[in-house]
């Protein structure tokens, strides 16, 4: 898609961008991706109100086949997979040992193989854990990045969308509500706490309804003709620039922009769509029982209203956010909105006040409490 007029690409506009192929995935042939088509606010508009096609597929992608792939990958993660059915999708966290996220992925399985991607840059690390935990589990995780690609239909008509690429009928995401604390053993359904609705392609690989609207992966060499169709049906295309603003705008966290080595999953919201609390043990679980049962945990995810009067700039990633001089917090991503102006999602210390007076940089912010 970086071939259609207007295309500007993200490491054309910020060479240190994480939104890049990884450099194995570039020797392999993946191409750079949009940061947008020439008309970053329109595309914005596009996608909060319509649809528009986005290309990621820069993300990473690992193709898990074997017969034993779903109970191995419920032992390893926060998710509950061993009911997963095929053409179902979910989403699943890996854990450092004192409960730090260290990996986030989307997950899809078709019947033979259980689908997971990933942030660009971030592939290396999970493909490495999971060849580590093999021993001698019937599974042969691999790096399937460099012949298959994601793209996104994303906004309220993505669904009907679908239509132009022979697909119907995809439900909406099937998200179970978040217990109180302490609760009851067995409370909770022994399945995913979210299940997408995935359905095969006719060009081969699948479409799963997410949140933002569907996910597509296809075989690369799908990819030209997927677009051409989607294109000729008059879905227009979105850069990542868009992507990011509706997504921020949602308060949805991205691993590895929006989180930090210390990052819980109770502090970025990913408790409801990415951690079973009722499941076995799992690397980190520990630490995610102990703050949903006996206390909150001590950041929180917020979105930032920044004034944007010293500068027209977005913070970087990771620019303190202080309050009285003193740091109370990072901001993770930090985007130009069509109507909310310059916003940022940030991590704060829970007992930052929604009316503190906060500063990021130059620019003075305040808390959406919504």
């Amino acid at each position: 898609m970086i071939d259609i007029a207007g295309a500007v690409t993200a490491e054309a506009i910020d060479e240190e961008t994480r939104d890049q192929p990884e450099p194995v995935h570039r020797a392999a042939g993946v191409g750079p991706v949009a940061a947008h088509y020439g008309d970053p606010m329109r595309e914005e508009r596009t996608l909060a109100t319509g649809v528009g096609l986005v290309d990621r597929s820069h993300r990473g992608v690992i193709a898990v086949p074997g017969e034993e792939r779903m109970t191995w990958l419920h032992t390893l993660t926060s998710q509950h997979l061993a009911a997963l059915r095929p053409w179902q999708g979910t989403e699943l966290l890996v854990l450092s040992p004192h409960g730090h996220v260290e990996q986030h992925a989307m997950v899809a399985e078709d019947g033979e193989t259980t689908w997971l991607d990933t942030e660009p840059g971030m592939t290396g690390g999970l493909l490495s854990y999971l060849e580590r935990m093999r021993f001698f589990s019937k599974v042969d995780p691999r790096d399937a990045t460099a012949d298959h690609a994601l793209l996104s239909l994303v906004g309220p008509e993505a669904a009907g969308a679908l239509d132009t690429l022979g697909v119907a009928g995809l439900a909406a995401p099937d998200v179970v509500a978040v217990p109180g604390p302490k609760f009851r053993s067995g409370e909770l359904p022994p399945r995913p706490s979210v299940v997408y609705d995935v359905k095969p392609l006719p060009l081969g690989g699948w479409a799963r309804r997410v949140a933002l609207g569907v996910d597509l992966l296809v075989p690369r060499e799908a990819m030209t003709q997927l677009v051409e169709e989607l294109r000729g049906d008059g879905v227009p295309v979105a850069g990542l620039w868009a992507y990011e603003a509706v997504r921020v705008a949602a308060r949805r966290a991205r691993a590895g922009v929006d989180t930090d080595h210390r990052t819980i999953p109770a502090e970025v919201g990913l408790i409801g769509s990415a951690v079973h609390l009722d499941k076995g043990c799992y690397r980190g679980q520990e630490t995610v029982a102990r703050v949903h049962n006996l206390g909150k945990p001590p950041r929180r995810l917020a979105l930032l209203h920044l004034d944007g009067v010293t500068t027209d700039q977005p913070p970087a990633a990771g620019t303190p956010v202080t309050l009285d001089g003193r740091t109370v917090g990072f901001v993770g991503t930090a985007v130009h909105h069509f109507e909310l102006g310059q916003i940022a999602l940030a991590v704060v210390k829970r007992n930052v006040a929604d009316d503190a007076r906060l500063m990021v940089g130059e620019s003075a912010a305040a808390i959406d409490p919504a």
